[in-house]
């Protein structure tokens, strides 16, 4: 599965000197002082905040019909890549992104309806911060995104636009992730299709999906590694030879492999042993 975490890029331009260093936000009003600082954005750092973080956009007590001129642009130091955009005793606050696309510099004019715009904007790419953020711990499912990012009170709509981004940029490839899944828990863990398949539904993973990821894993390989586990735990486990073939038949059925499968296992293993065994193995 293509992977695209881990992106390293210069660091962050702070902008501050060290009479600023105690100073909560700074004043970068003038348009050349961010133009050129999205060259040093590591992607990787980038704290997403919450919904509830961005209260102050709220745009109810800006006039209906009036053009409102950006007077101030200021970087704040937390959240990073987020600033305060004034117009007048008026404020909002956006993503470097969103500010960029809008062209949101001192001196540009702006509508409420446009600003309304440009807050929805805001949330799809606050939302989309956190999604990579998760996604930088480990590769998940669009399943497994959207679960966290509705936990963490995003709406479905900028869940959607969140996971539909994140598709097409390649973040997220579902049936990549389904075969990778199953080729490594069955080679590393020891599990069969059966439990695999379990695991890939809760990882919401489509049944469609689920079922051309089993079908790349060839039944020799499946063989092999039930063989392995069965070869451990026949040295391991006490009891008479029927006894014996019951414990591990079962246990094999536990970690997802078929009845017809264990039982192929167990007489092979037992014809290797030399054990003579006149007891038919019984389908479980």
């Amino acid at each position: 599965m293509e992977q695209r975490f881990g992106k390293s890029r210069s660091k962050p331009y702070t902008g501050a000197g060290k009479d600023n260093e105690k100073d909560e936000i700074i004043d970068i009003s003038d348009p050349g002082s961010w133009e050129n600082r999205r060259s040093y954005k590591n992607e990787e750092s980038e704290k997403a905040a919450s919904p509830a973080a961005a209260e102050g956009n709220d745009l109810s007590a800006f006039p209906e019909d009036k053009e409102l001129t950006i007077t101030s642009v200021q970087l704040l130091k937390s959240p990073k890549f987020r600033y305060r955009i004034y117009f007048g005793t008026f404020q909002v606050e956006v993503h470097e992104d969103v500010m960029v696309k809008y062209r949101m510099m001192k001196g540009a004019v702006f509508t409420k309806l446009e600003l309304e715009e440009i807050v929805i904007a805001d949330e799809r790419q606050r939302g989309y911060g956190e999604a990579l953020k998760y996604l930088s711990r480990k590769p998940r499912t669009s399943f497994e995104i959207a679960t966290r990012l509705k936990e963490k009170g995003w709406s479905e709509e900028t869940i959607g636009e969140v996971i539909e981004r994140l598709i097409q940029e390649r973040w997220i490839n579902d049936a990549a992730y389904a075969q990778e899944w199953a080729g490594q828990r069955l080679r590393s863990r020891g599990k069969g299709k059966a439990w695999i398949r379990y695991e890939l539904r809760q990882k919401g993973i489509s049944k469609p999906l689920i079922e051309e990821a089993l079908g790349q894993v060839s039944e020799d390989e499946e063989y092999d590694s039930a063989m392995q586990l069965a070869q451990r735990k026949w040295r391991t486990t006490s009891g008479e030879t029927a006894d014996k073939k019951r414990k591990i038949g079962a246990f094999l059925m536990r970690r997802g492999f078929s009845g017809q499968l264990a039982g192929k296992v167990l007489r092979e293993l037992i014809q290797k042993d030399g054990i003579e065994d006149r007891d038919e193995w019984e389908e479980l």
